[in-house]
């Protein structure tokens, strides 16, 4: 039951668990913004006010937090992550940052000394982008020393890898193999081999092969992505891509290890399995909850498969491929009008303007077609959009699940694919916000990094990672601290059917809330991302402190 303070008062023997004092609180309440303190009973809010009426809440064994000052926010709620892609990630080949071919081959060769011959290596997270003026990787810069080890390494947007020759061996991927709908082989010009790098739905020839891990390997994962989110503040995720690992995270939760609320999607064209049940949209408990379904239009722009309206200017010959899912022709708009019918909750991955504009397309019939209620349709990235399609997000009461990072990411080179025309209304914040359009902010891990502070200072100030744009790219699509925290907080849980109950510091509302080390409201923008957590309180318990 949901008590407030008035209640608490007249209850003698009964105190809080947790008392913050001395703090800046945002509360992310338009009623009661800001306060100073804050008061716990169980895993609810009680109190939100004055060090001296929460104070009065002090019982014998009420734990009390000075934050001598410090801000105080509601628990960031990431709205897009791969939660075990990332846990596994925390202890495979990292090669994000690797500077050149040569690097990345020489992390691979040094990785795959240290396991046991015949295991795979995943994982990777490389970007092409940092190598400047350099094609592709290809099963050449690591087959010398992989000859046991099968590799394959994705592309740090999840919609390319590369294959060693091992892999595409025991995949049985040769010249002689058909690009699948939706997917793309990448062929040495000259002999038509495979060069090693599969784009989209071609990764499905390996990840077939790819053994299952087994329970207690994903277990390890789920807890290292869980203590990783706890240390960043991250009191909530929607994994986008859960599927059969649901009671991975049951069993975290049933031993009491797991610190982060999970809304955990199904792809798409697995509807009918969780409407067979008779499940509807966000089905669970305030920890673990199904009922999301995630399907995909299009590819990504780091591997030229994003659907546009106009051919890349830096590939002319493509606009982009139609993911998998869109074929045969009609299949995506049939799926998504089944999944409604049964209640359940559908978001899309859509990253061109000619995506997006299916996606918004098939959303309106959709709601033509059943008529209007609360169901809550998002898209999944919406990163680049034609100007005429940004009021088509409010007006359809569309939510743009956005990832602020991509922006500072791939802005170092996205107007050499897209040019300076389309690039005004990509990662549009400013322009989606203007037109009234719900924003939910995520990450987008293992693709991007999970820190909340690297999507807040993206989101405000644009500045891309190689420093080129000093006042941000596309200045104009900056927001304030204010509007992206309010994003990664109300707007995330209200795109997961959870506003009702997290998302802001509210009486009666889960315990969920972090201690910054800084207040980002008033410190320079650019030094956001520098802030660090001090202390994570989710379901009204300390689950991390530095």
């Amino acid at each position: 039951m949901a008590m407030n303070l008035t209640t608490l008062r007249g209850m003698s023997k009964l105190a809080a668990d947790l008392i913050i004092i001395n703090a800046q609180v945002r509360t992310m309440d338009a009623d009661n913004p800001l306060a100073r303190a804050v008061a716990v009973y169980g895993n609810r809010i009680v109190a939100v006010g004055s060090d001296d009426d929460v104070k009065e809440l002090r019982g014998a064994h009420t734990r009390m937090i000075d934050a001598r000052g410090r801000l105080v926010l509601p628990g960031f709620n990431d709205a897009h992550v791969h939660f075990m892609t990332g846990g596994y990630q925390l202890s495979s080949v990292d090669l994000r940052d690797a500077a050149s071919p040569q690097e990345f081959a020489q992390r691979v060769r040094r990785f795959a000394q240290t396991i046991e011959r015949g295991r795979w290596i995943t994982g990777g997270n490389w970007d092409h982008e940092r190598w400047h003026d350099t094609p592709l990787p290809t099963k050449n810069l690591i087959d010398s020393f992989t000859p046991d080890t099968p590799v394959f390494v994705s592309r740090m947007d999840g919609h390319m890898a590369l294959a060693n020759s091992l892999a595409l061996k025991i995949s049985g991927v040769t010249r002689d193999t058909e690009d699948p709908p939706g997917g793309l082989i990448v062929r040495d010009t000259a002999t038509n081999e495979p060069t090693g790098v599969l784009k989209d739905a071609a990764m499905e020839f390996v990840f077939k092969k790819i053994p299952a891990p087994e329970f207690d390997e994903k277990l390890t994962a789920a807890r290292a992505a869980s203590e990783h989110a706890a240390s960043l503040g991250v009191t909530s995720v929607q994994d986008m891509s859960a599927g059969d690992d649901v009671g991975v995270y049951q069993t975290l939760l049933e031993s009491g290890e797991l610190k982060n609320r999970i809304y955990a999607v199904s792809p798409l064209p697995d509807w009918q399995r969780m409407a067979l049940t008779g499940v509807r949209k966000s089905f669970g408990n305030e920890m673990l909850r199904i009922g999301g379904l995630k399907g995909f239009v299009d590819g990504s722009l780091g591997s030229t498969t994003a659907l546009f309206f106009e051919p890349y200017c830096d590939a002319p010959e493509t606009r982009g491929l139609p993911a998998g899912e869109m074929f045969p022709e009609g299949a995506m708009l049939k799926r998504i009008k089944e999944a409604d019918s049964a209640g359940l909750h559908v978001m899309i991955h859509a990253i061109g303007d000619r995506a997006n504009d299916l996606v918004l397309s098939m959303y309106e019939q959709v709601g033509r077609e059943h008529g209007a209620r609360d169901r809550r349709f998002r898209i999944e990235h919406a990163q680049h959009l034609r100007p005429q399609d940004i009021q088509r997000f409010a007006r359809g009461s569309v939510i743009a699940s956005m990832q602020p990072y991509h922006a500072i990411d791939d802005g170092r080179w996205a107007e050499r694919r897209i040019g300076h025309n389309r690039a005004q209304t990509t990662y549009a914040f400013r322009s989606l916000l203007d037109a009234g359009a719900q924003l939910a902010f995520g990450t987008d891990w293992a693709v991007a990094p999970l820190n909340p502070m690297l999507t807040v200072y993206a989101a405000v100030t644009r500045r891309t990672l190689d420093g080129r744009y000093a006042d941000g790219w596309i200045p104009e699509q900056k927001i304030t601290v204010e509007e992206a925290v309010r994003a990664y907080t109300v707007g995330s849980a209200y795109a997961e059917f959870a506003d009702g109950v997290k998302g802001a510091i509210t009486l009666g509302k889960l315990a969920d809330m972090v201690i910054l080390s800084r207040d980002i409201f008033g410190t320079e923008p650019a030094e956001i991302e520098h802030t660090e957590v001090l202390t994570t309180i989710m379901d009204g318990r300390v689950v991390y402190e530095k």
